[in-house]
């Protein structure tokens, strides 16, 4: 009982400890970013690196599988051992949000991508137009390089294996530019539960406590190699959804494969396609006759997987995630990943695509 309490009590002094960190963005950057968090992924990686499954999926099973035979075996015991109860729940997220945050999530609190690469995030409708103009023109050129028939979607060759491996070709590349995105110690893999995670609507994840990159392997593959980089970049602890977003992109166009520059490209026309929408909806309809009729199928393939998944799971998940961004200092919720648009466009403000 007595170490019920102490672990009670330190779950709200660790709730104290992580909200006054997030007003020392720099103190976050340099030690435990750049300092403690590298070392922590590195042993992580390396371990469960070693097991070509989700090791994080298993565990996840395991815990729910306990959760779920306790709350049986005590379902009769709320009455008379009510508080026991209530501080076995505490206790239990003690520990939890000890792990979580001192494996990883500490990370949400870092200094803004942005501020460390030197623009801004804000844009106006003139510039998101001017710039997904500028996009159109690249993706258009990448898939001529691979389909000669515009109207032909593109069909990525590789495998799943293929991608994960083919990806650290473009954290090398990207590094060259921006050391702070030097990826060492792959451990990407296929969830164990992707099918779950369709219905969910999300692309993958990444585990916290083992430090694994998951992709759900359900996706179209067009869109895969992305996905892939954009989880592989909340391994280097950027925890925001718009840097992860955007990172994703830059390796994704920095790899050496046309398949990966394609993804990229295209996955960043989307989002600016659906900020336009927002926006003015006849400008973004005005938009698609300029482009390639193959893109377009593309696109429609993913929305063809998203509605064969659709269900009220998703609503209730996001709904959830949403909240859980929002707690985490990510104010604009689920919304957070389309903020990368706005990286894009002040990132090309004064460079070429």
């Amino acid at each position: 009982m007595k170490k019920k309490i102490i672990l009670s009590i330190l779950l709200f002094v660790q709730i104290l400890i992580v909200n006054v960190l997030s007003f020392f963005p720099e103190f976050v950057e340099n030690y435990y970013s750049n300092g403690l968090y590298p070392f922590i992924a590195k042993c992580s990686r390396t371990f469960f690196g070693l097991f070509g499954f989700s090791v994080g999926d298993i565990i996840y099973g395991i815990v729910i599988f306990f959760i779920l035979r306790w709350l049986w075996k005590t379902r009769k015991t709320w009455r008379r051992e009510y508080k026991t109860n209530i501080l076995s729940i505490l206790s239990f997220f003690s520990v939890f949000y000890f792990l979580f945050y001192s494996l990883w999530a500490v990370n949400y609190h870092r200094i803004p991508l942005n501020k460390k690469m030197g623009f801004e995030k804000k844009y106006t409708q003139d510039d998101l137009l001017a710039f997904t103009k500028r996009l159109i023109v690249k993706a258009n050129n990448m898939h001529n390089l691979i389909e000669p028939n515009d109207s032909l979607k593109v069909v990525n060759p590789y495998t799943v294996s293929q991608i994960y491996d083919k990806a650290l070709n473009g954290y090398d590349n990207l590094s060259k530019v921006y050391p702070f995105f030097t990826y060492k110690t792959e451990s990407v893999k296929s969830s164990l539960i992707s099918t779950p995670l369709s219905y969910m609507g999300f692309g993958g994840y990444l585990n916290p406590f083992t430090n694994e990159a998951q992709v759900n392997y359900n996706l179209p593959l067009y869109n895969y190699p992305t996905t892939t980089c954009h989880e592989m970049s909340h391994q280097l602890g950027y925890a925001s959804e718009s840097e992860a977003n955007f990172i994703g992109y830059m390796a994704s166009i920095h790899n050496d494969d046309l398949y990966f520059k394609y993804s990229g490209y295209v996955f960043a026309l989307k989002y600016c396609l659906r900020n336009i929408e927002k926006l003015d909806e006849e400008q973004a309809k005005s938009l698609l006759p300029l482009i390639n009729n193959g893109i377009l199928r593309n696109f429609e393939e993913s929305e063809q997987f998203n509605d064969y998944y659709s269900s009220f799971i998703e609503v209730i998940f996001k709904g959830f995630y949403d909240n859980y961004l929002k707690m985490n200092h990510q104010k604009d919720g689920l919304e957070t990943y389309s903020k990368f648009v706005g990286y894009l466009v002040n990132y090309y403000k004064e460079k070429d695509l």
